[in-house]
């Protein structure tokens, strides 16, 4: 038997921990993690009977084994959906009472809205080139903005930095008036000095051109047929009690099949051998320290804190991991009888409730970055969803920030007062609840020594051959919860065929035609 050690049970953490006790008898696994929560930035945080999702998670990918995979653990539901269902008041819902335990343990099928809000009007995002997107620009903005992206085509710039990225694809006037203040807003940093690659991994073949694509899709004969950007879809999969619903659920499984989850686990260091290899992991838990051994270590703990446990590493390799930058992030709960924003789709929802997911605030003149209405992620997160909206403001920021170290009361009035000002909520009394939830080093971030991360990468490769990273974080690349599993794949086929070269791991969403949102 060898003993796994995992680091993190996030997605991929707890990926790989299923797929090797699953997959061979060979392993005794067991998992370390550093808080008291499954599912990592995709877990579910419960609040009054309101279930909040840290992030917005959407279940959709173009990799087959990820979607099976999803599948397998969590059918989708069949039937009527949960919309219709209250829609004709249906008995189930009348009575009050929880749904049969096979009957919870689905994945929805969920209609895909996502849009700007900028200068009080909605936009589609991605940007789309309807009628009502013209007319909400205006004559004279929409030929300007043409007029920018035939230049743009023209005039190629080099693609060393997000700015450049994004004008090559959308032109001067698309940028600056849907890309510039909100990408400043997410990173802190303006576009100008943030790596294109960022662009590589978000938008790859997102562009103007894939857009008019998309739209003449539409038109033809057969439109659901062929490739389609993702950040084009229109539907996709959710559980029905959010994410953290499905990782708790393959956390019940890794259990069963005998492996070790252990909360409150930080590791603070790492043993190695003469040959490089880690030999032991080191964590805290409960004021004290354990030496646990180990054969095998997956890792998706904070590439920059993973270096920093480790003993022997070269200064220039140390001093590229520590300089790796990350954003963190701040999720405000509100709960209110109603937005002051009619749905003006032809989409039907409940109470005619706007039936976005996201809305993405580019105005520059508020801190607040986006906004998540749970009820249309999915109606069994809130309580009462046919009298009351459980909304989520997403806050970029850093620890220790002002706006980190507020107190719960203070964010949550801070945040309130911005959606009365721009117009969202009627006035402060609207709220009924709210509830704060922070993440550290939500997001990794690719400026400062980003530039240098090979160093890293070749450092860990060659030198310490047990080691695997594996997720957004163990990999510092800001990749979504289906890659993120798909590291796990990778580093488990590795590790059950015997091999050492583990480009195959970190190659997971490299490709340039890919693209999906967090």
């Amino acid at each position: 038997m060898k003993n796994v050690i995992i680091i993190g049970a996030g997605p991929a953490g707890l990926t790989a921990a299923y797929e090797l006790l699953n997959r061979s008898k060979d392993f005794q696994v067991v998992v370390l993690e550093e808080t008291e929560a499954i599912g990592g930035i995709s877990r579910t945080v419960s609040f009054q009977g309101n279930r909040m999702d840290i992030g917005g998670h959407r279940f959709f990918s173009k990799d087959q084994e990820v979607s099976a995979w999803w599948r397998k653990m969590m059918p989708l539901q069949g039937g009527k959906s949960y919309d219709d269902k209250v829609l004709e008041r249906s008995s189930a819902l009348e009575a009050g009472g929880p749904d049969p335990e096979k009957e919870n343990r689905v994945m929805l099928v969920r209609h895909r809205v996502s849009r700007i809000y900028y200068d009080h009007k909605f936009f589609d995002y991605p940007i789309s080139l309807k009628w009502q997107t013209i007319r909400q620009m205006g004559f004279f903005c929409t030929m300007k903005a043409g007029f920018s992206y035939l230049a743009s085509c023209v005039h190629k710039k080099e693609e060393n930095c997000l700015e450049n990225f994004y004008r090559n694809r959308f032109g001067k006037a698309l940028y600056s008036m849907f890309f510039e203040g909100y990408t400043e807003k997410l990173w802190g940093r303006h576009p100008s000095v943030i790596s294109a690659d960022w662009g590589s991994q978000r938008v790859k073949g997102l562009s103007v051109v894939a857009i008019l694509k998309d739209m003449f899709r539409k038109m033809l004969p057969g439109k659901k047929k062929g490739e389609v950007e993702t950040s084009l879809i229109e539907e996709f999969w959710y559980p029905k009690y959010g994410p953290g619903q499905l990782w708790e659920t393959v956390a019940a499984e890794v259990e069963d099949r005998g492996g070790r989850i252990l909360f409150g686990s930080k590791v603070v260091g790492l043993e190695r051998g003469p040959k490089g290899d880690i030999t032991k992991v080191i964590f805290e838990k409960d004021g004290e320290r354990t030496a646990m051994e180990g054969d095998i270590v997956l890792s998706s703990m904070p590439l920059k804190d993973l270096v920093e446990c480790m003993p022997h590493v070269p200064d220039q390799v140390r001093e590229v991991a520590g300089g790796l930058p990350y954003r963190d992030f701040v999720t405000v709960g509100l709960l209110v009888p109603s937005l002051n924003l009619k749905n003006e789709t032809d989409i039907r929802t409940l109470n005619n409730l706007i039936p976005d997911c996201w809305i993405y605030v580019q105005d520059t003149g508020v801190k607040l970055g986006r906004i998540q209405i749970f009820n249309n992620w999915s109606p069994y997160m809130v309580e009462n969803p046919d009298e009351r909206v459980f909304i989520g403001l997403e806050y970029f920021c850093q620890e220790g920030d002002g706006f980190w170290n507020m107190t719960e009361e203070e964010c949550a009035q801070f945040a309130i007062g911005e959606l009365v000002e721009m117009g969202i909520l009627g006035s402060k009394e609207d709220v009924l609840g709210f509830h704060r939830e922070r993440v550290k080093k939500a997001y990794p971030a690719y400026f400062d020594t980003y530039d240098r991360i090979d160093e890293v990468i070749a450092y860990l490769n060659k030198e310490c051959g047990n080691l695997y990273c594996i997720g957004r974080n163990g990999q510092h690349r800001y990749n979504n919860m289906d890659h993120s599993m798909g590291t796990a794949f990778e580093a488990v086929k590795d590790i059950l065929a015997g091999g050492k070269d583990k480009s195959n791991v970190w190659n997971v969403n490299t490709e340039k035609e890919y693209h999906e949102e967090r």
